[in-house]
């Protein structure tokens, strides 16, 4: 079926556009009062799981759901994933799936961190994951993961009029942040966590004096990079937000060591009751759950190499992290404050992308988008997402160099820190990018699964045709157009003459034949 494109308005003076004031961006809350949402966060040492509803525009907490999965633990020296372990995260996520049955696919986010960021058979994993969850899983970056848990935490306490130095330790790594309000300022995640810990310095079950001592050493070395930029921003309250950082509080706290938090005295105290102790199977301290002695050790010695380093007298800890951090972000996108927006205007300002070619190629690859959507099964909101991304930052490469300015911007969209975005939706973009001039990146969409790969050259077809539109960067609206695609037959179809008034756009198009030729698509232009 033929249907027309309408001609985008263009902003005749070229003045700055932005995304949040873009018709295309603004979308109506699809999350109807009371209905669940749900967060799931694949750590390194535990999955955790809560489920909530949205009450008023917040999040109102139902339930919580935590399992030992220790995924950081089933990584071999190749960093692979041993079949043990996956099975046992697969029985956990069976038992979460159970929970949120009924829950609305684009309600649910999951999310993996340190261990799937590592993991060379990760991709396989999550294949075989998200089929009995049912829902899709995301690996966000280390720095990403600090947002979140920030955000978490920020929504968990009153408000204090200062900073805050947040710090999280995983399994795998260790999140560091300061923030004011429900802002993150400064975002950094170390490698170091209580699993990967507790296999470097207490691996036999063993607690030594030196291992503690070369543990806390190398939980300060990590610090040092960060020191003195976090010293000289600094803060007014500390605030720990991980399981790991619980369970030290309340040890300290049963103890009779604080009132409340946990202290620099605190945590040399303890060190040295677990030194005595001399092993894992030994430790008997007030407030310590069985379950959390394997790894109470190594989180204790990263704790107290955080609390030297820095300067740390006192710690509060929160109830919030990033699980909660996930729910409020998700929650976000259905009210019009989808972080990742933001981050897409800060790399068009950051990289002075042109604003007003950026608009003229988003306005038409869109249009572009709605006539053929449905006939490419292509109206998944994430598809669309990724392609208005793609097409305002499709220049963002020539802040490096015009020659191969598309591998350029694919190369920093793929590696950069974009808040809000997990790594699959960025490398989902940096190929949009690449692939939009010059040859089709056909060897680097066979490396995306099946039912990814065709959505994704197709977004890419659409992408290189508006960018073709667009070759003039001229404020003169294009004429109404119509497409229509059939399989892999697309017409394009002008009014009669107008290309022949436009010899420049007939031979790039004539030349973007050749290249739909080579995907093995066919373009036909009328």
């Amino acid at each position: 079926m033929r249907r027309a494109v309408a001609a985008p308005k263009i902003n005749s003076q070229g003045a700055p556009v932005t995304v949040a004031t873009s018709a295309a961006w603004q979308r109506g809350n699809n999350l109807r009062q009371g209905e669940q949402l749900a967060a799931i966060d694949l750590g390194s040492n535990s999955f955790h799981m809560v489920v909530a509803r949205q009450d008023q525009g917040e999040v109102r907490l139902l339930e919580g759901l935590s399992e030992k999965v220790q995924l950081g633990s089933g990584l071999d020296r190749d960093n692979r994933l041993d079949e043990e372990t996956q099975q046992r995260a697969l029985e956990c996520l069976a038992r979460f799936a159970q929970r949120i049955t009924g829950v609305r696919r684009g309600n649910v986010r999951v999310v993996g961190t340190n261990t799937l960021r590592m993991a060379r058979n990760a991709k396989a994993f999550i294949a075989r994951a998200e089929q009995v969850l049912g829902h899709d899983i995301e690996v966000v970056a280390g720095r990403e993961e600090a947002r979140l848990i920030y955000l978490g935490v920020a929504h968990s306490l009153a408000a204090n009029g200062g900073s805050r130095l947040v710090v999280d330790i995983g399994g795998g790594s260790s999140e560091l942040i300061i923030g004011e309000g429900f802002e993150a300022v400064e975002t950094e995640s170390l490698h170091m966590g209580c699993v990967s810990f507790r296999q470097r310095f207490f691996a036999d079950g063993r607690i030594t004096e030196s291992g503690m001592a070369r543990a806390v050493t190398a939980a300060r070395q990590e610090v040092l990079s960060i020191e003195a930029n976090y010293r000289r921003m600094g803060w007014t309250q500390a605030v720990g937000a991980s399981g790991t950082i619980k369970a030290i509080a309340q040890v300290c706290e049963e103890s009779g060591l604080t009132d409340q938090g946990i202290t620099l005295e605190a945590l040399e105290k303890i060190a040295r009751k677990a030194v005595k102790a001399g092993s894992v199977d030994a430790l008997s301290l007030k407030g310590l759950r069985e379950d959390r002695k394997p790894i109470f050790a190594s989180g204790l010695a990263i704790l107290l190499g955080i609390f030297r380093q820095l300067g740390i007298t006192h710690m509060t800890v929160s109830a919030g992290a990033l699980r909660e951090g996930l729910l409020y972000d998700l929650l976000g996108r259905f009210t019009h404050e989808d972080v990742r927006e933001r981050s897409v205007q800060a790399v068009m300002d950051r990289y002075r992308v042109e604003p007003a070619q950026a608009r003229r190629v988003h306005d038409t690859v869109t249009a572009l988008h709605r006539s053929v959507a449905e006939a490419w099964s292509l109206n998944d909101e994430a598809l669309l997402d990724t392609l208005r991304w793609a097409a305002l930052l499709h220049e963002v490469g020539l802040t490096v160099s015009h020659s191969q300015f598309h591998k350029h911007g694919a190369y920093m969209l793929a590696n950069a820190d974009l808040p809000g975005f997990s790594r699959q939706e960025q490398a989902a973009v940096a190929l949009l990018v690449r692939g939009h001039r010059r040859k089709l990146p056909l060897s680097a969409l066979s490396e995306w699964d099946d039912e990814e790969r065709e959505p994704l050259l197709r977004l890419c077809l659409l992408l290189r045709l508006a960018c073709r539109l667009h070759h003039a960067r001229s404020d003169e609206p294009l004429p109404p157009l119509s497409l229509a695609a059939d399989g892999k037959v697309v017409t394009l179809s002008f009014p009669q003459g107008w290309l022949a008034e436009h010899p420049l756009t007939q031979a790039d198009l004539e030349q973007e034949q050749e290249f739909f030729q080579s995907s093995d698509y066919r373009l036909v232009v009328t």
